[in-house]
């Protein structure tokens, strides 16, 4: 690296900072109901971005600029892809292994609001739902056998996504030296859609002070999230 380049570097490093500062003391000042850590997240992305941006060369700057009607989507469809990223990471962590990049870009909303069945079907599963893995990875890996999986199924123990005929896969984030965490029926019986389920489970949930209903459950607090599945259920 030249001695250019390395204070190109540092002053895009500072403007990065500077902006970021301010992102998290206009956010502060809105009140918006957010986690420092999330303050700090949004404030870095910001930064980054600005600074991505004004390294652009003239041609590039000018292309933005002739998107900017579209400049609030393409950032949300970009922030909701750090986010799946950032729940991929964190799933292999939990389970010990790494994963496969996604295969597709984000094309839903993080944000907790009401979702529709429909709006699942047409997605691939690994988009939303993380690591997921099939009966027989479950048997060689997991060592649950077949008939037990099929046992827990049926009484809801654990999440089955339908992929295609008569085919179920089940994310591999619920699982627990073998066994579902507890509490998974809990939640299915107040979110009946297998799919929104375990959407809901992996998303901060506003009836928890944004805590991740899953990562409760693999700490033994089921009542509380058995009650904000039925909060966000309605039942």
């Amino acid at each position: 690296m030249t001695k250019f380049q390395d204070s190109d570097e540092i002053r895009h490093k500072e403007f990065a900072t500077v902006v970021a500062k301010e992102v998290e003391r206009l956010l502060v000042q809105r009140n918006e109901a957010v986690d420092a850590h999330t303050l700090v997240a949004a404030g870095k992305i910001a930064g980054s971005v600005a600074a991505a941006v004004t390294s652009l060369s003239p041609r590039h700057q000018r292309a933005i600029d002739a998107i900017q009607g579209d400049l609030a989507g393409l950032a949300s469809k970009f922030v909701r892809t750090l986010a799946v990223e950032a729940t991929r990471r964190s799933e292999a962590k939990i389970i010990g292994v790494e994963q496969d990049p996604p295969v597709a870009p984000v094309v839903i909303e993080v944000t907790p609001q009401p979702v529709q069945r429909d709006d699942f079907e047409s997605m691939l599963i690994e988009d939303w739902a993380g690591r997921v893995a099939g009966s027989t990875y479950l048997e060689d890996n997991l060592h649950i056998a077949r008939s037990t999986l099929h046992r827990w199924q049926k009484r809801n123990d654990v999440v089955a996504l339908r992929t295609g005929g008569r085919k179920h896969v089940f994310p591999l984030a619920q699982f627990v030296d073998g066994r579902p965490v507890a509490g998974i029926s809990d939640v299915q019986s107040a979110i009946t859609n297998p799919r929104l389920a375990w959407f809901w489970l992996t998303r901060p949930s506003t009836h928890l002070e944004g805590r991740i209903p899953i990562d409760m459950l693999r700490q033994d607090l089921v009542e509380e999230v058995a009650e904000a599945a039925r909060a966000f259920s309605g039942r």
